[in-house]
């Protein structure tokens, strides 16, 4: 399986990976001197009003460099570009489909996956929001074995990323990706000569994070305000939390705690002035920084301000 004599130029690597996250690392590799056969992401798709067709960015770099593109609808039906290309190692990033266990039977190094937090916790599809979402103040990237179940496989190393308390799903994504190309660079000449033997996932540790789905979006004031702002951090800047705000929705993409206070009702705006806007949440204020008024731009609670007369009692909901 393993050859210690085999350099990077000898293996032949197939990457998986769809959005920017996926081509930072997959070009990292590249210009580190990793050989790739082939690319396997998510078909393009029509963005903005007028729908037009865009490359998804890994396939931006794998063109760059003439690399074989392969883009199936659906991988569990459609894999046989594996028996063309012959991989002799797989890696993994933010794919954005279940790979079946034939095509991972395939390929005899192995298939890799850097997944965006330290296992056994947020095995699932929003590692990065949720750990934001559940204010965490430590998160990471797990180079793991891809295996049957999702993200049940053995982790053959880890590195480890902090969150700041002014850290977004934005920004997070910024550090996620830089650390996922750093671990990379540094496991996987270890892996490839044998080194890295794996550890099994405990069980009894692991935790789950699915989709976010569109109905997630709208805050739920029964939440206390640190959960409240977990959210609000975890859908920055896309797609954005929200509240309605005289039938209009208002999103919110950026807020702190204030005070332990409750004065009024819940969702209440109990400030509004050069010093702040500020909301009741079920067991304290929090200070609202910047929002987006439905078919206006994004703003600072200053602009807001200026802009909308006689917020001061009126509900968010």
């Amino acid at each position: 399986m393993y050859n210690k004599s085999m350099n990077k130029n000898d293996l032949r690597l197939l990457f998986m990976g769809t959005p920017e996250i996926s081509a930072y690392v997959f070009e990292k590799m590249i210009a580190d001197g990793y050989h790739f056969v082939g690319l396997v992401a998510q078909p393009d798709h029509p963005v903005g009003r007028k729908g037009i067709i865009e490359k998804v960015p890994t396939k931006v770099v794998a063109e760059k460099y003439q690399i074989p593109v392969f883009q199936p609808a659906k991988i569990r039906l459609d894999y046989d570009f594996i028996n063309e290309i012959k991989p002799d190692l797989v890696i993994t990033l933010a794919y954005g489909q279940i790979v079946p266990e034939g095509f991972l039977n395939k390929v005899p190094m192995g298939c890799l996956n850097l997944h965006g937090s330290l296992l056994p916790k947020y095995r699932g599809a929003s590692p990065v929001q949720t750990s934001l979402i559940n204010n965490e103040q430590i998160t990471g990237v797990t180079l793991m074995e891809m295996v049957k179940a999702m993200d049940a496989g053995k982790m053959y190393a880890k590195k480890e990323v902090v969150i700041d308390e002014d850290d977004n799903a934005t920004t997070l994504f910024v550090k996620i990706k830089i650390a996922a190309g750093d671990l990379i660079l540094e496991a996987l000449p270890k892996y490839i000569d044998g080194e890295l033997k794996g550890e099994e996932q405990d069980e009894n540790q692991v935790t789950f994070c699915s989709i976010i789905k569109p109905e997630q979006e709208k805050l739920d004031l029964s939440l206390s305000a640190k959960e409240l702002i977990g959210y609000i951090r975890g859908l920055s800047d896309e797609p954005g939390a929200y509240l309605y705000l005289n039938e209009t929705k208002l999103k919110i993409y950026k807020a702190k705690m204030v005070d332990n206070s409750v004065s009024a009702e819940i969702g209440a705006i109990v400030k509004a002035d050069k010093n702040g806007l500020y909301m009741q949440a079920s067991n304290g204020v929090i200070s609202l920084l910047e929002v987006q008024k439905e078919g206006k731009k994004r703003m600072d609670y200053r602009s807001f301000i200026n802009g909308n007369q006689n917020l001061l009692g009126q509900k968010l909901y």
